[in-house]
């Protein structure tokens, strides 16, 4: 359902992107980056959290790590990881294919500015072995994403 999702969201929204599935998987950013022939930091990995009274997606670069300190400062909280039911709850994704794309509801989504240090980056699209080729630029828009410094 959630690689399906993903593929009726692009068939929506963005008909010229197409959903890349590998006999790979593609569940971590080293598997991700060794699947598609890219350097880890092209990964663009999505973190869901939970904020003080919601839950929000978080984008960054693959090998970033959250920082506490802008985190907090951002959003008056220590970020905090949601577990792998919850996630799928609030995204109907699984941990590794987890995307802002084909959510079952709208969900706050965050792009960190690690991300613009590339033309194309590969978010996952609903499947531990799927993904899909965007520009940061193109992800923000379609997710109506706000754009923050995050990480390390």
């Amino acid at each position: 359902m959630s690689l399906q999702s993903v593929r009726e969201y692009f068939q929506q929204h963005a008909p010229d992107l197409n959903v890349i599935v590998t006999e790979a998987s593609s569940a971590t950013v080293a598997l991700a980056a060794e699947a598609h022939g890219v350097e880890p930091d092209q990964i663009a990995k999505t973190i869901c959290v939970r904020l003080v009274d919601e839950v929000a997606l978080v984008v960054t670069a693959g090998t970033k790590r959250l920082d506490n300190r802008k985190f907090k400062d951002r959003f008056g909280t220590k970020p905090r990881m949601l577990d792998a039911e919850a996630v799928v709850a609030a995204t109907s994704h699984p941990v590794g294919g987890v995307c802002p794309f084909g959510l079952p509801s709208p969900l706050q989504v965050y792009c960190d500015i690690s991300l613009r240090a590339f033309d194309i980056v590969i978010p996952a699209a609903g499947a531990t072995n799927a993904a899909v080729r965007i520009a940061p630029a193109r992800m923000g828009e379609l997710t109506r994403a706000e754009w923050v410094d995050l990480c390390q």
